[in-house]
């Protein structure tokens, strides 16, 4: 729904959780630099995710770049299948207990698809990371994983987002119904650009299918034009560089019951933002 339809509930029995979609490059950490703690604010966030898998020059993450995060007030940074680009930035994955990725990758791989911590008032939020399969890796099944992952999770945890990094519409769309109920919201990421369905299925999942790029929207999905054109041109590899302008902040605001973990109001954003 639009901002001019959204009506925020009473905030007593309610946590607010933040989702920031894939941070593009220094141009999209800068974003966040500054209207992260504005946003909070603002909104009154209560916990706050971001994907970080494009973070370091479009591609990937590194040490330097986590420190950088690390001095926001993020509690969790999901990924997808970016996050295996940076060779610096693997033992990360073993030793950053907030960086996730996705859980459906073989299991000998560094890193979990889970994490779970606390707001300021000691409420519970897990956050789960999957990768889609269609158009992308042949994975685990994200459907399998997903329920596996639920039934081994605590009961006291009632809040569960989901960061579904995948191509298809349909694939993203089919696991919000799949996890409805199951889950307080499912929100698609990977393609950065933003969709307009957001929604409250009948269980009482949040959906969306994909939350968009934080980053410049002035190239094709963070990325500058001439560059893209090229590889479409001539069907090489060409290196991309990551845009510079018409900077944006995307994401989505979702308000979930800390009794039940439905979700019972979800807000998408995408802020402007002069630098």
């Amino acid at each position: 729904m639009s901002r001019d339809f959204y009506q925020a509930p009473e905030r007593e029995g309610t946590a607010r959780i933040l989702f920031v979609g894939d941070v593009v490059g220094r141009p999209g950490r800068r974003v966040l630099q500054r209207l992260l703690q504005e946003l909070i604010d603002e909104r009154l966030i209560d916990y706050v995710i971001v994907n970080v898998e494009n973070s370091a020059g479009g591609i990937g993450v590194t040490p330097d770049v986590i420190r950088e995060f690390d001095a926001l007030p993020i509690h969790c940074y999901s990924s997808g299948n970016h996050i295996w680009d940076k060779r610096e930035g693997l033992p990360l994955l073993d030793k950053h207990e907030k960086l996730l990725r996705p859980a459906n990758y073989p299991g000998t791989n560094p890193g979990t698809g889970l994490h779970v911590g606390e707001t300021a008032a000691g409420i519970k939020v897990a956050t789960l990371n999957l990768e889609g399969q269609v158009f992308m890796k042949n994975l685990h099944s994200p459907f399998e994983v997903a329920e596996r992952v639920l039934e081994e999770l605590d009961d006291e945890v009632k809040i569960v987002i989901v960061d579904f990094h995948a191509e298809a519409t349909s694939e993203k769309q089919a696991m919000g119904f799949f996890l409805d109920g199951k889950v307080s919201a499912v929100f698609g990421t990977h393609t950065h650009v933003p969709t307009a369905d957001e929604r409250i299925l009948s269980g009482g999942t949040a959906l969306i299918t994909d939350v968009g790029m934080t980053g410049p929207y002035d190239g094709i999905i963070g990325f500058r034009v001439k560059e893209v054109l090229q590889r479409f041109a001539t069907q090489r590899n060409v290196s991309l560089q990551v845009a510079k302008k018409d900077l944006r902040l995307a994401g989505a605001v979702v308000d979930v019951d800390v009794a039940t973990g439905h979700a019972v109001a979800i807000e998408r954003l995408l802020i402007p933002v002069t630098l």
